[in-house]
Formats: C-alpha cells, structure tokens, sequence
C-alpha cells in the first residue's frame, strides 16, 4: 500500500515536470505545447506550481540549472539587487564550492521553513480575526479579562514602582 503511494506521487511529479529543449539560438521550446516560450513565460509556469527540466536539443546535456539562473538574473535585473552585496563578496572570495554547498544544503530548507511558518502564521492570524469578528464589547471586554496574560499585567500594574508613578500623577 505505501509502495503504491510513493509511485502515485512520483507520477504526479513527473506530470508536473515539463521538459523544454534549449537549441543553440537559445530558444526554448516546450515539448508539450509544441511552441517556444521565453524566459518571462517559463517563469510564469513555475510561479503557478510546475517545475520544469530543460535539456539542450543536440547534446540532450541537462541544463536546467543554467536556464533557471538565467531567469534569476533576469529577474534581479528588474529590481537590481538580489542577494546583499557583503554576501556576494563573500562568495565571490571563498569561491563557487562554499556558495555551492551552502545553497544545497542550507538555503532550500531555510526557505521552505520560512514559507511553513509564514503561512501557518497566516492561517493563525486568520483564525484570530475570525474569532474576534462580531463580538460584542461585554464579549470582548470579558474575553480580555480572561486572558492568560492577566496574571503577568497585574503584576506590572500593581508593582510598587507603578504605584508610585500612578500617585505622582494624581498629584500633578
């Protein structure tokens, strides 16, 4: 049974890979519409979930990594910066290995972290907004009371130091 679902998801992978063949004009052309297509629309297609692999028409050498850092490059050029200047000294310094290994081993898992913890942040706050929606001020008012925070405000509200103050500015 796991067996199965391991091929299922393989087979979705591989239907959502598709493969472009990069002709010496630089021209790419996608294999399952039967068109060429240009950086900005290959971008596009991998913005809306697929992934892509490309292979160059006459050697069949898989050069994917190179059309994908072209279309960074492309895209840094629009807003031009991509990584900060200190870290691009730094790879150009310590050469392509440490950027190399950093990059597989660090920067994808960095990202795709992020984005779980972005999102689930997202959905929190959705949900914090939902439950706040539509109560009405007695509601929220004793929901606020009720807070498990109360305990660490009274605290501060009640400290000598904050009495002081507050007797201070009844004088004045």
């Amino acid at each position: 049974m796991r067996d199965a679902g391991l091929l299922l998801e393989k087979e979705n992978k591989m239907t959502l890979t598709l493969k472009l063949k990069k002709y010496a004009n630089r021209r790419l052309y996608d294999t399952e519409s039967s068109v060429y297509v240009t950086l900005h629309e290959v971008a596009a297609i991998i913005r809306q979930g697929r992934e892509i692999r490309v292979v160059d028409a006459r050697t069949d050498e898989d050069v994917t990594a190179f059309v994908l850092t072209q279309i960074v490059m492309e895209e840094t050029r629009k807003n031009n910066t991509l990584l900060p200047i200190p870290l691009l000294h730094l790879a150009i310094r310590y050469g392509d290995n440490l950027l190399a290994d950093f990059f597989e081993n660090y920067l994808q898992q960095i990202m795709q972290l992020y984005l779980l913890h972005k999102k689930q942040f997202e959905n929190q706050f959705a949900q914090w907004l939902k439950m706040g929606k539509g109560l009405p001020n007695k509601s929220g008012k004793a929901m606020l009371e009720s807070s498990p925070f109360n305990s660490f405000f009274d605290l501060f509200w009640n400290s000598p130091d904050n009495k002081q103050d507050k007797e201070e500015d009844k004088k004045k």
